[in-house]
């Protein structure tokens, strides 16, 4: 099922071509478009509908949509961030350049808006009305992200909410999407928005996890990444609020210095964590989000395919990558 959804999915964003001329205002999009990624967003999206109708072609165009504002999120994120990599690939603002990459993202926007015209009114007006509460959160989520990188203290529940409204509250929107498209009740539409903010934030921390604690072989980007860049993330937030005595002069010569091994720097600042039991501790938390998560699948009015979105979600949760 998975499988299948993804193709059309893929097929659509290929059909979609986004605009001509100029040439150079488009390309970017499509490049960013075609760079890949797990689709997880509109595979969401079909699979919820999916719950209730067979039909899934006919939401196709909108699952897309959904990826379309994702991708535009990553393209404005990088920029911010001074990424100069994107799955591997150069980002937009690398390959052309950043006045290019901030006009290709706002007409991509744009487009996205045009993708969910064809929705009947009634419709429309719904989905709007969601979309933009979600897209508004994302940006609030971004903006305390940059802002935690200039902050001393941060908190567990500010980081928290943080990436609930970066990264989770759209994939809460791309569940309740397919359901509102399927004409599902208010109360199934919550569930699986719930669903989707509660895994999302998991899904966040297991990427905090990983990031330190992943096999180097299977990982497909550095190990300790987040440690080098001094990323607030859940496991150096809580370091920073549990360590004493030498370790935290340890932790903030590493937090503090301009140069230093990187190697150096990632197995120092590791063995913290671990004298710290912060390994057990994120797990912990980590699980504690994805049964809160599966609880609000409970909840649905219905049972069918359910355990195809259950078995999807779970394979991303139990990924050493």
């Amino acid at each position: 099922m998975v499988e299948k959804y993804l193709s059309l999915i893929e097929a659509e964003i290929t059909r979609q071509k986004f605009g001509t001329q100029p040439k150079s205002l488009y390309e970017p999009i499509r490049y960013i478009m075609n760079l890949g990624g797990k689709r997880l967003r509109p595979l969401l999206t079909t699979l919820s509908y999916s719950l209730y109708k067979n039909n899934v072609e006919k939401i196709i165009s909108y699952a897309a949509a959904v990826e379309a504002f994702h991708n535009f999120t990553l393209l404005h994120d990088d920029i911010m961030d001074k990424a100069p990599l994107r799955r591997g690939k150069a980002t937009v603002h690398e390959k052309w350049n950043v006045n290019t990459a901030i006009l290709s993202g706002d007409v991509m926007l744009v487009k996205v808006y045009e993708m969910f015209l064809g929705l009947d009114e009634k419709k429309l007006k719904e989905v709007l009305s969601i979309f933009n509460q979600c897209a508004a959160e994302v940006c609030e989520g971004q903006q305390r992200d940059m802002e935690f990188e200039s902050e001393r203290k941060i908190s567990e529940a500010r980081y928290i909410e943080m990436i609930r409204l970066k990264t989770a509250v759209l994939l809460g929107f791309s569940l309740e999407l397919g359901a509102l498209l399927a004409d599902a009740s208010e109360n199934d539409r919550k569930a699986l928005r719930d669903f989707g903010v509660n895994i999302g934030i998991g899904f966040q921390l297991k990427d905090d996890f990983l990031d330190v604690y992943a096999d180097k072989k299977k990982f497909g980007k550095q190990v300790g990444g987040d440690i080098i860049a001094n990323k607030k993330t859940f496991l150096l937030i809580k370091a920073l609020e549990k360590v004493k005595g030498k370790q935290k002069a340890e932790l903030e010569k590493w937090l503090t210095s301009k140069k230093f091994s990187k190697p150096k720097k990632v197995k120092a600042v590791t063995a913290i964590y671990d004298s710290l039991h912060l390994s057990a501790l994120i797990e912990e938390k980590i699980k504690y989000f994805f049964e809160k998560g599966f609880d609000c699948l409970t909840k649905l009015s219905i049972a069918h395919n359910v355990d195809h979105l259950k078995g999807f979600v779970e394979q991303l949760i139990n990924r050493e990558a």
